[in-house]
């Protein structure tokens, strides 16, 4: 279990410090799915970034940040990660010389996977996905397409099996078809796993079904609910909120 707690953030804006989190208070449970909706500068991004450990930000004194019983609010992000959380962004970065194989195998390099079962497992799921066999030699993201991106971040999240996955903007610069295609990839491996996904809109939340939909609106929680109000949103917009 993730649980977040009085949770306020900060950022440095010039000279002065900027609030973009206030007062959040949310439990993640194990083997849900979990959709963070909000207008844009809402807070949802920062909610991720925050969950991960980016050093930008300035957590006030009371807030906490608890998976599986400990505090990890002052953990560095590589710490997190080897926990077992893992975190899909919005515009993933390029890795010059480095494919997905050499990727993997840095990244799992402490639980002795070697690169010949690493190089099955990518193999594997990469047919799943449809990625091509051609992208898996290239330097990881370089001139890809956005769909291309985004079926690696899904096949890096199961590869890693982390036991809470956040997904930012997984459903961006995607196509109807490839964003099915990773939604039914991502089902079928979550088993125990967290899901987080944050996203706008309630495309991929029509394929990766959510148990929960919570809205952040100027930084706070302003709403909790099942998946109809993400169909709500879609109708209606954020002003019903």
């Amino acid at each position: 279990m993730l649980k977040i707690e009085n949770l306020t953030a900060k950022i440095q804006e010039e000279k002065k410090e900027k609030t973009i989190l206030k007062n959040v208070n949310i439990e993640f449970e194990n083997g849900k799915v979990y959709a963070v909706m909000g207008p844009n500068g809402s807070g949802k991004s920062t909610l991720a970034n925050v969950i991960m450990g980016h050093p930008a930000y300035s957590l006030n004194s009371n807030s906490k940040i608890i998976f599986n019983g400990k505090s990890i609010k002052n953990l560095p992000p590589e710490k997190r990660a080897k926990l077992g959380i893992f975190m899909a962004f919005q515009n993933p970065l390029s890795l010059s010389g480095v494919n997905i194989y050499q990727m993997l195998k840095y990244a799992l390099s402490d639980k002795k996977v070697s690169i010949i079962e690493i190089k099955e497992l990518v193999d594997k799921y990469a047919k799943k996905l449809k990625i091509q066999e051609e992208l898996l030699e290239r330097s990881l993201n370089e001139g890809f397409s956005g769909g291309e991106k985004k079926k690696m971040e899904a096949l890096q999240a199961i590869i890693l099996n982390p036991k809470v996955a956040i997904f930012d903007e997984i459903d961006t610069g995607v196509d109807v078809d490839a964003l099915k295609l990773i939604s039914k990839f991502l089902k079928e491996f979550q088993k125990d796993k967290i899901y987080i996904v944050i996203t706008h809109y309630n495309r991929i939340l029509k394929y990766l079904k959510p148990d929960k939909v919570i809205v952040i609106k100027q930084g706070e929680v302003a709403k909790i609910g099942d998946k109809t109000l993400a169909t709500l949103i879609e109708r209606k917009g954020y002003d019903i909120i």
